[in-house]
């Protein structure tokens, strides 16, 4: 599974040189790339990102500044001319420090650090086993089997999950429900929906067809979900 890499740095330079170093390393993907922390909020309100590479002196708030302000950040690895401070960005439990200009090989060592942490935060044997979730709705715990879930739809901080038979309201972040979910069974096609991949019915080129309804597929999610889609055929034949 690859890892989904955000950019944040206002030097076009410096963007190149690290999205040239993601395109040599085959587990990497660039999601995106931003000039300033304001672009990057928005991206990572919207989509799951595994490493952030984050450039310190920018327009109006600086990376460390907007580092401080996420409560759950991504694996973050710090790209900058100012050595000073390093030891602020390790106080931030970022993975690894890099000083511009920095070569391929000491980028690779970063990337590598930000694998092993992956490795070890999620067995593959618990995430292979798991089938089902506990949503908290009202006053109770309701499991909700994976296989029961058709889509998932984003209302703000809440999310409607719209099963086979009915439907549940969660006080959840469709963020939060990406990351939490088995890759292989569900995919993100729009900021507001979240999909079954066996339970398509029918598909277009900027749409899919779920449990009678018909979902817009996100320009920004296009490309990942027909990658998937045609990963999951080929599998299957």
């Amino acid at each position: 599974m690859n890892l989904k890499c955000l950019i944040v740095d206002d030097e076009p330079i410096a963007q190149n040189i690290v999205k040239g170093f993601i395109a040599d390393v085959p587990n990497l993907e660039v999601l995106g790339i931003c000039d300033n922390a304001m672009e990057a909020l928005q991206i990572l309100r919207e989509h799951h990102v595994d490493i952030l590479f984050l450039d310190i002196e920018m327009p109006k708030i600086t990376g460390l500044s907007f580092l401080k302000t996420l409560t759950n950040p991504p694996s973050t690895i710090i790209t900058t001319a100012y050595r000073e401070f390093a030891l602020e960005g390790y106080e931030l439990n970022v993975v690894d420090y890099l000083l511009k200009p920095f070569s391929f090989e000491r980028f690779l060592k970063a990337v590598n650090k930000v694998n092993t942490q992956t490795e070890s935060k999620t067995p593959e044997v618990e995430t292979a086993l798991k089938t089902y979730e506990y949503f908290k709705v009202d006053r109770k715990n309701i499991r909700v089997d994976y296989n029961d879930i058709s889509y998932i739809e984003g209302l703000s901080n809440y999310v409607k999950i719209h099963l086979l038979k009915e439907h549940l309201v969660v006080y959840h972040k469709l963020i939060d429900l990406e990351k939490l979910l088995p890759p292989k069974q569900f995919v993100r096609i729009h900021k507001s929906y979240i999909i079954a991949l066996d339970k398509i019915k029918a598909y277009g080129s900027d749409y899919v067809e779920i449990a009678d309804k018909q979902l817009s597929i996100g320009n920004t999610y296009k490309d990942r979900f027909f990658l998937i889609l045609t990963e999951r055929q080929n599998n299957m034949s």
